[in-house]
């Protein structure tokens, strides 16, 4: 995954920002509804930044030092004074205190990182509980001719760094076992329906 990101990073604001436009503003919108301190995670060279405004405190990591290294250059610009840090990290073992933020944001992340169902415990663990963990990502479609086509393309995905062969069913089966989470939202992103808006709520037992 790293390198295939690093292959990416020159070119990813011109090929996957208008591709995942809505989907990202979508994920933004719902975590300025939440406010105060945001992890993000997978935050890639900033994109996301202009979604932001001073009601959030943004951290962002990413995996990828050439994504990051462009992060902090977008940041770096003075327009995003709310961005307060940006760190490569492995959203498998984050470097945070427990409850450490109102909100965990990850836009086009969980269907590829190794462990899906790590990172999300790590997501819930560094949410204060009431907190929210806010995914934004094309999930699998589980039926019908989508399914047979994107069971067909999966292997070759793969090789672009992209799983599109991850069912929301791997998502409330990991909610039903964490226990300390509880799904408040999963949506179709318009106009098309490709991306799903999924939100957790981090309860107050764990």
């Amino acid at each position: 995954m790293e390198r295939a990101y690093q292959r990416w990073a020159p070119v990813y604001d011109a090929l996957c920002g208008p591709v995942f436009l809505n989907g990202r503003r979508a994920a933004a919108a719902a975590a300025r509804d939440v406010g105060g301190r945001i992890l993000e995670i997978g935050v890639g060279t900033g994109l996301s930044f202009d979604d932001y405004d001073a009601s959030t405190e943004i951290t962002g990591i990413d995996i990828s030092e050439p994504m990051i290294a462009r992060a902090r250059e977008r940041a770096a610009s003075g327009r995003y004074p709310f961005v307060k840090g940006l760190a490569v990290m492995d959203a498998g073992a984050l470097g945070y205190a427990d409850a450490s933020f109102d909100c965990v944001v990850a836009q086009f992340v969980i269907t590829l990182v190794e462990n899906p169902e790590q990172v999300l415990t790590e997501c819930a663990r560094v949410v204060r509980p009431g907190g929210q963990i806010i995914l934004v990502n094309h999930l699998y479609s589980e039926r019908g001719l989508a399914a047979a086509v994107e069971r067909w393309t999966a292997a070759r995905a793969r090789r672009l760094g992209l799983r599109p062969e991850f069912p929301f069913a791997r998502l409330a089966a990991w909610a039903q076992a964490h226990s300390g989470v509880e799904l408040i939202e999963r949506r179709k992103i318009p106009p098309f329906g490709v991306y799903t808006l999924v939100r957790f709520r981090r309860t107050a037992a764990a």
